[in-house]
């Protein structure tokens, strides 16, 4: 019969290949079933914590006034002004490989220039862009955007397609990379 003791030892005290793969596997059932479900079950979302996994909100390396200068236009012929949009979260951008942490939000709650959260049946992952208009009749419709694209995204999105998902409310630089390049090795084979 095996004591716990020497379970204990094995896992925390032991230094062998075989006490590494184990706490390697603890590692990824303790992440994938208790802490990122629990962190959903506190934020109100099924997608708590988010990949950047395109360059659709990134700024470039400008600052927010070189890249104003560059960009504006567009938003000035949207009813945006310079200063409102310095109000806004994530008014800078982010990059790809980026972690978003994630709230949900009632669709009433989501104002304009507010980062969101969707999911597509045109895209595998999930999309991260602004929210540009808000459309409500009987049923929320949000107009969006990502900040470094040149126009708006092609479909209304749906209050149901946010419900699920949510509002970023931080940003977590460059730790996603670990995500985007496991997924890249095992698509590669």
């Amino acid at each position: 019969m095996v004591s716990w003791k020497k379970i204990w030892r094995f896992i925390w005290y032991e230094d062998s290949l075989a006490s590494w793969l184990v706490n390697l596997v603890l590692a990824f059932v303790l992440v994938k079933y208790i802490i990122y479900p629990g962190f959903g079950l506190l934020l109100g979302t099924k997608f708590p914590i988010v990949a950047v996994v395109s360059g659709s909100m990134e700024h470039n390396g400008l600052n927010f006034d070189r890249w104003w200068e560059e960009n504006g236009k567009w938003y000035e012929n949207k009813n945006f002004d310079k200063e409102e949009f310095k109000w806004f979260s994530f008014h800078n951008g982010f990059n790809k490989g980026d972690i978003m942490i994630l709230k949900g939000v009632q669709p009433k709650g989501i104002k304009r220039g507010n980062v969101v959260v969707y999911e597509s049946s045109n895209y595998k992952n999930p999309i991260i862009h602004r929210v540009i208009e808000i459309r409500e009749n009987g049923e929320f419709k949000f107009i969006t955007k990502g900040d470094n694209n040149l126009d708006t995204d092609s479909e209304p999105v749906a209050e149901e397609q946010i419900k699920r998902t949510g509002k970023a409310i931080m940003r977590v630089p460059l730790l996603g990379w670990i995500k985007i390049w496991f997924v890249e090795i095992f698509q590669a084979k």
